[in-house]
């Protein structure tokens, strides 16, 4: 597989988290912990399905103790600390601070083995946070209140950690994405744990809100990680990252499309930055790198 055709893979990650906002919103009043239980549950029985149907081997959930700490780290602690932030901090200014996370895999992609940062990448990155920043505050003034220091350091951990899972993964691409399978249901696990210790449980109550939880678990919290893991390991891990700020730009505009968001000059300018960030990383709006 080349980088170019792994790249537009883990792109597809984005593409498919653009729906996240939208199945979040659908799917009622279930608590964050409860619904990414019931979502990464899905999301790893369907890769489980596949495995069966394609005949794949389960060896591949057969790691070393390492390998586990990487993905399930990733996939549950950034859920766990992100959804912690959120409680701590106004929604707002913890959303923009775990937005961070393309910009550190950027930058922490140069400590990974055979990776060369340029400063395309790191503007580009930049350029893209800043168009996810008018994006989240609507081109409003930000208001950083003391009061709130423990949850916005847990949204800057939020994105340290995926940045870190994202990097890592490249150092152990030998591991075959079927182990991501593995690592879905064992954070279903660890977050139906977590769920019953500090929510309260909330059952859907119709047909559309359960098929927003299947579409969740199938697609943003499911799939997703699958082509995301084929992405950081075989693709050009810079580019991908300053293009993953087009997740909340693309999430923004399905909300708009479907009639929950309202079109504003804020998004116009969020979609200028993102993508000129995504093409300055990419060395298509620049001549050197």
């Amino acid at each position: 597989m080349t980088s170019a055709r792994a790249t537009l893979i883990g792109f597809g990650a984005v593409l498919l988290w653009a729906l996240l906002a939208l199945f979040t919103a659908a799917s009622g009043a279930v608590p964050p912990l409860q619904l990414a239980a019931l979502s990464f549950a899905i999301g790893g029985l369907s890769g489980a399905s596949v495995m069966l149907a394609t005949g794949r081997s389960f060896g591949a959930l057969r790691q070393p103790p390492h390998v586990w700490a990487i993905g399930v780290g990733g996939l549950f602690g950034y859920h766990f600390v992100y959804f912690s932030a959120l409680r701590a901090a106004p929604a707002v200014e913890a959303s923009l601070i775990a937005y961070l996370w393309p910009l550190l895999i950027v930058v922490l992609s140069a400590l990974a083995p055979g990776e060369r940062l340029l400063p395309r990448h790191v503007i580009g990155a930049a350029c893209g946070f800043c168009g996810a920043a008018l994006l989240v505050t609507r081109g409003e003034a930000l208001a950083f209140d003391p009061t709130y220091t423990s949850g916005y350091a847990l949204a800057l951990l939020a994105a340290f950690i995926w940045s870190s899972y994202s990097v890592l993964s490249r150092t152990i691409s030998y591991v075959p994405t079927e182990a991501v399978t593995g690592f879905c249901l064992v954070t279903a696990i660890l977050a139906t744990a977590a769920h019953l210790m500090i929510e309260t449980t909330v059952w859907p109550v119709t047909a559309i809100q359960w098929a927003a939880i299947i579409g969740l678990g199938l697609g943003p919290v499911g799939f997703a990680f699958f082509l995301w893991d084929v992405g950081v390991k075989r693709g050009d891990i810079q580019v991908l990252g300053a293009a993953s700020y087009a997740a909340p730009l693309l999430s923004t505009i399905v909300l708009v499309v479907a009639g929950q968001a309202a079109a504003t000059w804020s998004l116009a300018g969020a979609c200028l930055l993102i993508t000129l960030g995504a093409g300055i990383a990419a060395g298509v709006v620049s001549r050197g790198g």
